[in-house]
Protein backbone atom coordinates (compact mmCIF):
# COMPACT_ATOMS: atom_id res chain seq x y z
CA UNK A 1 0.00 0.00 0.00
CA UNK A 2 2.82 2.31 0.74
CA UNK A 3 4.25 1.83 -2.29
CA UNK A 4 1.05 2.71 -4.18
CA UNK A 5 0.92 5.76 -2.33
CA UNK A 6 4.22 7.00 -2.66
CA UNK A 7 4.11 6.35 -6.64
CA UNK A 8 0.33 7.56 -6.90
CA UNK A 9 1.30 11.01 -5.28
CA UNK A 10 4.68 11.30 -7.51
CA UNK A 11 2.96 10.81 -10.64
CA UNK A 12 0.42 13.18 -9.77
CA UNK A 13 2.97 15.82 -9.03
CA UNK A 14 4.76 15.20 -11.94
CA UNK A 15 1.75 15.83 -14.50
CA UNK A 16 1.70 19.38 -12.60
CA UNK A 17 5.26 19.90 -13.47
CA UNK A 18 7.13 19.26 -10.09
CA UNK A 19 10.57 17.81 -9.79
CA UNK A 20 10.03 14.55 -8.22
CA UNK A 21 12.79 12.35 -6.44
CA UNK A 22 11.74 9.33 -4.28
CA UNK A 23 14.78 8.38 -2.43
CA UNK A 24 14.07 4.87 -1.11
CA UNK A 25 15.34 3.50 2.19
CA UNK A 26 15.43 0.37 3.85
CA UNK A 27 13.75 -2.33 2.54
CA UNK A 28 12.68 -0.49 -0.04
CA UNK A 29 16.12 -0.22 -1.94
CA UNK A 30 14.17 -3.25 -3.59
CA UNK A 31 11.67 -0.93 -5.63
CA UNK A 32 15.15 -0.16 -7.84
CA UNK A 33 15.84 -4.26 -8.99
CA UNK A 34 14.26 -5.45 -11.63
CA UNK A 35 10.73 -6.79 -11.34
CA UNK A 36 10.26 -5.66 -7.74
CA UNK A 37 7.91 -2.78 -8.62
CA UNK A 38 4.82 -5.13 -9.92
CA UNK A 39 1.62 -6.61 -9.08
CA UNK A 40 -1.39 -4.77 -7.92
CA UNK A 41 -2.02 -3.96 -4.86
CA UNK A 42 -5.94 -3.54 -4.13
CA UNK A 43 -9.04 -3.97 -6.11
CA UNK A 44 -9.59 -1.35 -8.95
CA UNK A 45 -5.67 0.14 -8.32
CA UNK A 46 -3.70 0.46 -11.01
CA UNK A 47 -0.48 -2.29 -11.66
CA UNK A 48 2.75 -1.05 -10.15
CA UNK A 49 4.57 -1.25 -13.13
CA UNK A 50 2.14 1.42 -14.98
CA UNK A 51 2.67 3.26 -12.00
CA UNK A 52 6.69 2.85 -12.95
CA UNK A 53 6.03 3.52 -16.42
CA UNK A 54 4.49 7.05 -15.92
CA UNK A 55 6.70 8.06 -13.10
CA UNK A 56 9.79 7.49 -15.38
CA UNK A 57 8.40 8.93 -18.37
CA UNK A 58 7.16 12.00 -16.17
CA UNK A 59 11.06 12.52 -15.40
CA UNK A 60 10.80 10.95 -11.45
CA UNK A 61 14.16 9.99 -10.18
CA UNK A 62 14.31 6.60 -8.28
CA UNK A 63 16.91 7.14 -5.27
CA UNK A 64 18.44 4.21 -3.39
CA UNK A 65 20.40 4.49 -0.55
CA UNK A 66 24.23 2.78 -0.18
CA UNK A 67 23.69 2.18 3.04
CA UNK A 68 20.62 0.42 2.83
CA UNK A 69 21.99 -1.25 -0.56
CA UNK A 70 25.26 -2.46 1.20
CA UNK A 71 23.40 -4.09 4.66
CA UNK A 72 20.85 -6.29 2.41
CA UNK A 73 24.21 -7.41 -0.14
CA UNK A 74 22.44 -5.39 -3.14
CA UNK A 75 24.95 -2.52 -3.86
CA UNK A 76 26.20 -4.69 -6.97
CA UNK A 77 22.73 -6.30 -7.96
CA UNK A 78 21.35 -5.18 -11.82
CA UNK A 79 19.08 -1.93 -11.17
CA UNK A 80 16.32 -0.39 -13.33
CA UNK A 81 17.38 2.27 -15.79
CA UNK A 82 16.07 4.82 -13.73
CA UNK A 83 17.62 3.82 -10.15
CA UNK A 84 20.51 6.15 -8.64
CA UNK A 85 22.60 5.28 -6.04
CA UNK A 86 22.54 8.45 -3.77
CA UNK A 87 23.08 9.35 -0.39
CA UNK A 88 21.85 11.58 2.49
CA UNK A 89 23.91 14.09 1.94
CA UNK A 90 23.21 14.53 -2.06
CA UNK A 91 19.37 14.04 -0.78
CA UNK A 92 19.94 17.02 1.27
CA UNK A 93 21.66 19.10 -0.99
CA UNK A 94 18.64 18.88 -3.63
CA UNK A 95 15.92 19.83 -1.14
CA UNK A 96 15.43 23.84 -0.10
CA UNK A 97 13.11 25.22 1.34
CA UNK A 98 10.24 25.21 -1.49
CA UNK A 99 10.65 21.21 -1.32
CA UNK A 100 7.86 19.09 -0.29
CA UNK A 101 8.57 15.94 1.28
CA UNK A 102 6.39 13.20 2.12
CA UNK A 103 7.33 9.92 4.06
CA UNK A 104 5.63 6.73 3.19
Amino acid sequence: DRVLVAFLVATAALAHGKQVAVWATGEAVRLGLPGEMSGVVCKDCPPLERLLEQFVSGGGELWLCPICLVSRDLQDAEKVAVAKVVGATPMLEWVDSDTTVFSY
